[in-house]
């Protein structure tokens, strides 16, 4: 869209087809979730519903982390009904990369189930903010440390 187009727009008084459709189109994201796929008949299916939303660009279906990744101009609600129209169980992606949390072992955080490499994404993990300027109170490379050391 140029310069002169969003002059038109903002002058016209009707707007026209293209402009309702520019107007009416979803942000581009990432929907991530959960779905449980136990044989290669429940792959294709969830495949075949995500393929056939509106508005998708890409998607990827991984059955060994029961993991649906969508991207394009869509809604997550939508994305999520039209995967449960299959008869699967699903939920948003609740899990996180392992190296991107402070205390991974946290009792919430750490899950059996979780695909290898990741965490349940739980406030307990992240880091306490006072627990930095203690690590770093007797840090040899702090210069106003602690003299007794």
């Amino acid at each position: 869209m140029g310069a002169l187009d969003y002059i038109s727009n903002i002058c016209s008084v009707t707007d026209t087809k293209r402009a309702l459709k520019l107007k009416k189109r979803k942000p581009f994201q990432t929907v991530e979730l959960k779905v449980k796929m136990d044989c290669d008949g429940c792959e294709r299916r969830v495949k075949h519903a995500v393929s056939s939303i509106k508005g998708v660009t890409s998607y990827e279906v991984n059955r060994k982390q029961s993991r649906v990744i969508v991207t394009g101009h869509v809604d997550a609600k939508k994305v999520i009904n039209k995967v449960k129209s299959t008869g699967k169980r699903v939920e948003p992606w609740p899990y996180v990369e392992h190296n991107l949390v402070y205390h991974p072992y946290v009792a919430q955080a750490y899950d059996k189930r979780a695909p290898s490499g990741f965490v349940r994404n739980v406030v307990q993990a992240l880091p306490n903010p006072d627990e930095e300027k203690f690590t770093s109170f007797f840090s040899d490379d702090n210069p106003n440390a602690c003299s007794i050391m």
